[in-house]
C-alpha cells in the first residue's frame, strides 16, 4: 500500500512510539490523500493518527514470536542491495 511504512515488529532494539506514530501518519496520509489537512479537517486527521497508533501499539504488543528478532541495519543492507540488484548501482 504505501512503500514508506515499513515492518516494526520483532526487531532488536525495539520499534519506538517515533516510529509507530509515524508508520500512523503515512497510513492516514495514504487513506485520507491528505498530505496536511485543512484547518477544518485537522482534528479528525491528529485524532485518527492516534487512534491508529494506538491500534498499532496493542497489535505489535500481543504478537509472539520464536523467530530471533531482527536486526535493523542487516535488513537495511539486505533491502540496499535488493534495490542495487533491481535498479542497478548508483
Amino acid at each position: 500500500m504505501c512503500r514508506n511504512i515499513r515492518t516494526l515488529y520483532n526487531y532488536d532494539p525495539p520499534s519506538t512510539v517515533d516510529d509507530i506514530e509515524a508508520a500512523a501518519l503515512q497510513y492516514v496520509r495514504k487513506v485520507s490523500g491528505f498530505r496536511k489537512p485543512a484547518a477544518i479537517n485537522r482534528a479528525a486527521f491528529e485524532h485518527a493518527v492516534a487512534e491508529i497508533a494506538g491500534a498499532t501499539a496493542a497489535l505489535l504488543n500481543s504478537l509472539q514470536t520464536s523467530a530471533p528478532p531482527r536486526d535493523r541495519a542487516s535488513e537495511i543492507a539486505k533491502a540496499r542491495a535488493r534495490n542495487a540488484k533491481r535498479f542497478g548501482a548508483s
